[in-house]
């Protein structure tokens, strides 16, 4: 606790009653240590850390990107300037799946859904004039995670930044891209090396980075329920942990720096029992079944982002309603850190209003509500406790499940979680359909003429732009130097070698995101759907 005061001497209500940190049973009896315990010790129920939020809030890191590296630098320094204290970098698709701005598969597709990086040159753009050591960055990046991180490392460097003081997290969850998301780019044996190379490399190169983010809210946006989307999620986990522990690793030297990102769907109540059961079932597994002996290993540390599949184009206002309990939920259930969806992201992405009406809804619930001023404020509340019972019960039924098929990867490839999720997606599908679900504004409360936000649009000369910027840094870089590193990048990815130091060689010598990942297809192959 001495490490992190809380934020005031004396926390009191509006009325002037005092606030108590933390409140208990009048008996702390067996059951209530076992099931809850005290926030900051095993089992985690509620919580991570024993002050919480009266110590400091969440980190509020809002997702964003789009266009050009230029374009998206600008919205960083904005979303900073106004009380943003974290970055989160959205990626578009062909960054995503490997490909350069100006290769045929990326015809139409730059910029639009996140910023497009080609190579070390647009990230040095992206992150010009941010120190890299004051601030913490999230990056959503899963097949090509390896040399997205390198080019981090590499900025880092120019800004005489060592890469031991980098703190951020890096998706790097590839197992979800099978299940629910679609891009991954290499078959799941050669993606799992990658993600333990990642483990290993930052293990010692970069030991405040957060090494994966292992993702439930993808699971949830393509249609899961709320027990699906923690099952899911900790049977990759487990999949990762026994990945690395096959690979050589100690548990508790890379366990740490796992971090998970979930969903804040509609379900107030649920969600937050959703969340302080995945921190107790995360707990026991790595002390049950991973003998893990370190504290910071058993603790589920998690991002949160409102789920965006609520939000409707009809009557975008409202989607700020959603949003506002969706972050709310986050909150009460013990987040480390939070995203809030923008009004017109059913239309768009985020006009530069918008996005600051999300980042205010956070400020507002952190700094007006008093809900961060105890821990676990809901802790002992009937409904919530027996909520968060079943959903652990019905997680572990889960798990056992995926065990019997041989782990999440066995499970994936015969296509038991896919069905899953499409048999709940169905569901909840045909309950809006019916009527059964009332969604304000969708399928009731409908109004006539329904006025529409103004729209941001990605301007589509990003595509000619970025690939006249290709033409350049291939006619002025050592393009000698750049064959050198792919073809050592290509040898060490024959062998066992551990890759992100020829990954970072090649980044450094300018190499391109699409010339390195053709290296590592042509080894490895690509990944195709039956």
């Amino acid at each position: 606790m001495s490490k992190i005061p809380e934020r005031k001497e004396q926390f009191e209500t509006s009325s002037k009653i005092p606030i108590e940190r933390l409140y208990l049973p009048e008996q702390q009896t067996e059951h209530y240590i076992e099931k809850l315990g005290f926030p900051g010790e095993y089992p985690y129920t509620r919580g991570i850390q024993p002050t919480m939020y009266r110590g400091r809030f969440w980190t509020m890191r809002q997702y964003a990107g789009f266009s050009s590296a230029e374009e998206s630098n600008r919205r960083y320094k904005y979303l900073l300037q106004q009380g943003q204290t974290g970055l989160s970098v959205a990626f578009d698709l062909p960054t995503q799946i490997g490909y350069d701005s100006d290769d045929p598969h990326a015809k139409g597709e730059v910029g639009k859904v996140g910023v497009a990086i080609d190579s070390l040159k647009d990230m040095e753009i992206l992150f010009q004039d941010i120190p890299l050591d004051k601030v913490s960055t999230s990056m959503t990046i899963n097949a090509p995670a390896a040399i997205l991180l390198a080019m981090y490392i590499a900025v880092a460097e120019k800004q005489g930044v060592s890469s031991k003081a980098l703190s951020g997290t890096i998706q790097n969850d590839i197992l979800k891209e099978y299940i629910a998301r679609g891009t991954y780019i290499f078959p799941p044996k050669p993606s799992m090396r990658l993600i333990t190379d990642i483990f290993q490399y930052c293990s010692t190169e970069l030991p405040k980075w957060n090494t994966i983010s292992i993702s439930g809210y993808h699971i949830r946006e393509a249609g899961s329920t709320a027990v699906q989307e923690v099952a899911f999620t900790l049977a990759n986990a487990i999949a990762y942990v026994e990945s690395a522990i096959q690979a050589g690793l100690h548990v508790d030297d890379f366990a740490p720096r796992l971090a998970f990102f979930f969903n804040a769907h509609n379900q107030f109540f649920e969600e937050i029992a959703k969340f302080r059961a995945a921190r107790r079932i995360w707990a026991k597994i790595m002390k049950e079944r991973f003998h893990a002996q370190n504290p910071k290993s058993m603790q589920l540390r998690f991002h949160t982002q409102t789920a965006g599949s609520t939000l409707t184009a009809q009557q975008p206002d409202n989607n700020i309603v959603r949003v506002a309990l969706q972050a709310l939920s986050a909150v009460l259930g013990g987040t480390q850190s939070l995203h809030t969806n923008s009004r017109d992201e059913a239309l768009a992405l985020p006009t530069e209003a918008s996005a600051r009406i999300a980042l205010r809804t956070q400020q507002i619930i952190a700094n007006e509500t008093g809900v961060t001023d105890t821990v676990d404020p809901l802790g002992g509340s009937y409904y919530v406790e027996a909520l968060t019972d079943s959903i652990e019960k019905e997680v572990w039924s889960y798990l056992q499940k995926i065990d019997e098929f041989g782990g999440a990867v066995a499970a994936i490839e015969q296509g038991y979680i896919q069905r899953e999720i499409h048999k709940a997606a169905y569901d909840y599908q045909r309950d809006i359909e019916s009527g059964k679900q009332i969604i304000v504004g969708l399928n009731a409360y409908q109004i006539e003429n329904d006025e529409k936000p103004e729209i941001y649009r990605v301007d589509p000369i990003v595509g000619e732009i970025q690939a006249q910027k290709l033409k350049e840094l291939r006619k002025t870089r050592d393009n000698d130097a750049v064959n050198q590193r792919l073809s050592e990048l290509s040898q060490a990815a024959k062998t066992n070698e551990n890759l992100m130091p020829y990954i970072l060689n090649a980044v450094k010598a300018y190499a391109t995101l699409g010339e390195i990942t053709n290296v590592l297809r042509e080894v490895f192959g690509e990944y195709r759907l039956n």
